[in-house]
């Protein structure tokens, strides 16, 4: 097949799931065959920007990582680059464009200050902003003066107002390591990976094939970890649906074969079942947009989905602000505002639902 056109969908598709290096590996390994000379220098090109890109990326997480252990701040890298060697062995092997660093609650004002010390600015210097409009993100995006690598500083893993599969608090005693620019950097255990992979893929929808090739990889690679017992921790923490999820949606799409574990389990699970299929159909008409309520999918019961979708309509965000700055002795109006704001969305049809 050599039409380009055929193939510039083929490049279009692998863009969109952050795919090209796992669509250039293949290629390479059959040798170019029959791919048009422009679409292999198309997809070559990209291989060195993003080839560079994370190089960059490794030498200031590098330059973080020294800076938190001379101070003695726990720390663990996640998601990213951590994905990118743990599964597959390289810094490149998958795309990524920031670095997503947890440290505990009772350090975050330390790292923050340290970053400050380095040239790093949050997206929102005012920190009264940050703690209105962000706190219960439980997350603080940072830029270095004349960089171009976001950090995302978390504290923990989901918003105060979801439950997660993996708590920050089980993490701490079960880190691993991977090496980065000489650095032997912290990172979650296989375990934990797992569970962080199918909440992060449930709480977005699983819009992305990348994604869920991240933990169709880890099933395959990781099949000796207690797989029962991951998900009763998912379990025990409100999320256990999102592991069989994370499970079917593997098979149903790639044919990843379900741990074993797990296969009553996934089997017998309506809920599950209704929404691999779901958001399978979504995947296959290419509907990758978020939508505002797909991150109740992590709740197993019900009452927790009511709960959660109600504190998210009537938190108030940095989005608010922007549609109708206030100033700062009216900010408690928020609460009042954002239903309104994101009613009058609703009907205008623009606010993205399930």
């Amino acid at each position: 097949m050599r039409d380009v056109a055929a193939w510039s969908s083929v490049t279009s598709l692998a863009t969109d799931h952050g795919l090209r290096p796992a669509l250039i590996e293949f290629l390479s390994a059959v040798d170019w065959k029959s791919v048009p000379d422009p679409v292999r220098a198309e997809l070559e090109d990209f291989q060195r920007s993003h080839l560079l890109r994370t190089l960059e990326i490794a030498e200031e997480l590098a330059r973080v990582a020294r800076t938190f252990q001379s101070h003695g701040i726990p720390f663990a890298l996640f998601k990213g680059a951590a994905v990118s060697i743990q599964l597959y062995g390289r810094l490149a092997a998958r795309e990524y464009n920031d670095l997503d660093l947890i440290v505990p609650a009772a350090d975050v004002a330390r790292a923050e200050a340290l970053l400050s010390a380095r040239g790093y600015r949050p997206a929102f210097a005012e920190p009264r902003f940050r703690r209105f409009f962000q706190g219960h993100q439980g997350q603080t995006a940072f830029r270095r003066d004349g960089g171009s690598v976001d950090l995302d500083l978390h504290w923990t893993f989901s918003g105060a107002f979801l439950p997660f599969p993996l708590q920050d608090s089980e993490i701490w005693d079960r880190l691993t390591s991977v090496p980065v620019a000489g650095v032997d950097v912290p990172t979650l255990a296989p375990a934990d990976t797992v569970l962080l992979l199918a909440g992060h893929g449930t709480k977005e929808g699983w819009r992305s094939l990348m994604w869920l090739r991240d933990f169709a990889f880890a099933v395959d690679r990781w099949r000796e970890l207690d797989w029962a017992d991951i998900h009763r921790r998912a379990h025990r923490n409100g999320c256990g649906d999102s592991v069989l999820l994370a499970c079917a949606l593997a098979e149903q799409v790639l044919g990843t074969a379900v741990p074993p574990a797990l296969a009553r389990a996934v089997a017998g699970s309506e809920r599950v079942a209704a929404l691999a299929d779901a958001l399978a159909a979504r995947l296959r008409e290419g509907n990758l947009d978020k939508r505002h309520l797909d991150d109740l999918a992590l709740c197993d019961r019900r009452i927790d989905r009511w709960r959660a979708g109600l504190a998210l309509a009537l938190t108030p965000t940095p989005g608010d602000f922007d549609a109708r700055p206030l100033p700062r002795a009216l900010w408690p109006a928020y609460y009042l505002l954002r239903p309104v704001r994101l009613l009058s969305k609703a009907v205008r049809g623009t606010l993205p639902l399930p």
